[in-house]
């Protein structure tokens, strides 16, 4: 290896200041030509490969193995604490076998949380999860927080999905509106996870294909109208069928939702950010502000991919064990989403998606209330806030940003060699620099840690309203007497309950809360801000300041007289920024 690539290597891999001099952006052409020999260097031996999980470009080359193996010897350092927690607390429930009094019935799978997962989820399951579980609107507002990704409102001139009788709307909504004057004042909303029904099926595991309406209701209320299997006998549930039945249909709308939200936020949030900063480490000099801060946003990416392969989707483990859909199936659903639309960068941009989909600005009346919007919004807010200062402190104007040579060259790799989808062609002002850097951030955090991280132990996944599949076979007729049935057996085996707590658990990152490698911290890092300026320096400290303040408002919400929280009966803490990582996890 020559000197020039050991020290690309070192640079990559280890840690580098700003040195004497600080980041600094391209300072006329003899400097572009300097920086690009060693640019030149990096392109030599981080080269795109073929994806490990699905999904796009992996690196390869040997400045990317060596990426690759720096990340994952950063993430397994500081999971392997945690390892440790799941662990005792698997070994814990294991020993408790007689607590759970056999499972026998739907309301004894409580009993799983009561003395349990105390080192993983130490302050427990949301408040609202062990006791308001059953309430439809703890279902629908459940689309609105922790899985806000697969809902979104139809609008007025669109056919409807399937048929609901007028008289089983009336009653339902306890009013004269039928399906289609719901659709016409803008008040019904959809869910689709029919394409379920399509990807190769685990053994003893079952699971319908369910598409959904919800609806704003006369009294402002986001509720759930009708849920239709699309699968064997194809029924259509609602809130007015019987208990028994009702709830088996939440249960198998939830099914398909965990399954959606774990393989869309692969294509959404991993994959997305994995082939922006490959292009951006092909492109940019390490000199350069803006390869500092991607540096910071994508700690431990590339360690994702292959853990996803060897956690996920290889034979025998998660998809296979836990999923009714196979590893196999899985990772090319993945695929499937990521090159479909989802991986498309500036549809993603936070307000450009929900505006989409209908959910904010839409053609009809606001949602009373938004709990992911409310708390992402203001992360988001202070991030833009950051990027701007931070962008503005090395670009005093539009042109300067259009003759930077380097981050039109990210620009161009991304939509050349990278293969990225929707990445902008080029920047052409400080504006466009600072949105698509907002969103890099924001997927990485607000994204993210909305649909994984700890929102699975503590909303997303719990018992019994959220099992990863059915143990029985979807019902092909109403008039079932036991939703427990459906559900994740204790014994037959015992070890099915330990192992979907164990790879829930796994994802948990209790040990995050209060440190530096919380969101509040997102840039407030020696490695970044050494080689940064007085200003940058300022507006990390703002940053931390409005994510501390922010987090002593979410640690502090209650229910309300009506036993509501932003509008739920839960409490939705999963953005807390001293809780949440700053990065990717898995």
């Amino acid at each position: 290896m020559t000197s020039s690539a050991s020290a690309t290597l070192f640079l990559l891999c280890g840690t580098w200041f700003g040195g004497a001099w600080g980041y600094t952006i391209p300072q006329g052409p003899a400097d572009a030509v300097r920086r690009g020999a060693a640019i030149n260097t990096t392109r030599a031996g981080f080269l795109y490969g073929p994806a490990v999980a699905g999904g796009p470009l992996y690196p390869s080359g040997i400045l990317g193995q060596a990426k690759i193996a720096a990340d994952i010897e950063n993430e397994q350092l500081e999971t392997t604490p945690n390892t440790v927690l799941v662990a005792e607390d698997k070994a814990r429930a294991s020993s408790s076998a007689e607590q759970y009094q056999g499972l026998d019935t739907f309301e004894e799978y409580l009993l799983l949380y009561q003395g349990q997962w105390a080192k993983t989820l130490p302050k427990g399951p949301a408040p609202g999860v062990l006791t308001n579980y059953t309430q439809d609107l703890f279902f629908s507002m459940e689309r609105l927080a922790n899985s806000a990704f697969s809902v979104r409102r139809l609008p007025r001139s669109s056919e409807l999905p399937f048929q609901v009788e007028y008289p089983i709307v009336s009653m339902v909504t306890g009013s004269s509106l039928s399906l289609q004057k719901l659709l016409q004042d803008g008040r019904l909303f959809y869910a689709d996870h029919r394409a379920q029904a399509a990807w190769p099926k685990t053994t003893n595991k079952f699971a319908a294909a369910c598409d959904a309406y919800f609806y704003i209701s006369k009294r402002g209320q986001f509720l759930p109208l009708a849920i239709r299997t699309n699968v064997g006998s194809n029924l259509i549930y609602t809130p007015v069928d019987e208990h028994a039945d009702w709830t088996l249909a939440k249960i198998m709308f939830n099914v398909n939702d965990f399954f959606f939200a774990q393989t869309w936020h692969l294509a959404a949030t991993h994959e997305i950010v994995q082939i922006a900063w490959m292009a951006a480490i092909r492109t940019l000099s390490i000199e350069h502000p803006i390869y500092a801060l991607l540096d910071r946003l994508t700690y431990q990416l590339f360690a994702i991919q292959p853990l996803a392969q060897s956690f996920l989707f290889d034979n025998g483990t998660a998809f296979d064990t836990l999923f009714p859909i196979t590893g196999t199936g899985a990772r090319n659903f993945v695929t499937e989403l990521y090159f479909n639309g989802t991986g498309a960068f500036k549809e993603g941009y936070f307000e450009t998606d929900l505006k989409k989909r209908g959910l904010i600005h839409g053609d009809g009346p606001k949602l009373a209330h938004f709990p992911y919007y409310e708390n992402a919004s203001t992360i988001h807010n202070a991030m833009r806030s950051f990027m701007r200062a931070f962008i503005k402190s090395f670009y005093k104007s539009d042109r300067a940003v259009q003759g930077d040579p380097e981050i039109q060259a990210w620009a161009a790799e991304a939509n050349g060699p990278a293969k990225a989808i929707g990445f902008p062609s080029k920047f052409d002002s400080i504006d466009g620099l600072v949105d698509a850097l907002t969103h890099i951030a924001h997927l990485v955090s607000t994204v993210h840690h909305s649909v994984n991280t700890n929102n699975l132990l503590s909303i997303s996944a719990t018992l019994p309203m959220h099992p990863a599949s059915l143990y029985k076979p979807v019902p092909t007729a109403k008039g079932i007497t036991s939703v427990a049935q459906y559900l994740p057996p204790l014994f037959d085996p015992f070890k099915t309950i330990l192992v979907a707590f164990a790879d829930i658990i796994s994802s948990a990152r209790p040990l995050i809360a209060n440190s530096t490698r919380s969101l509040s911290y997102m840039f407030d890092s020696p490695t970044f801000l050494n080689g940064s300026n007085r200003e940058t320096r300022t507006a990390a400290t703002n940053f931390k300041e409005a994510m501390f303040a922010f987090s002593r408002r979410i640690q502090g919400r209650t229910f309300d007289k009506d036993g509501l929280s932003q509008g739920a009966p839960f409490i939705w803490r999963a953005l807390d920024p001293t809780e949440a990582p700053f990065s990717l996890t898995i």
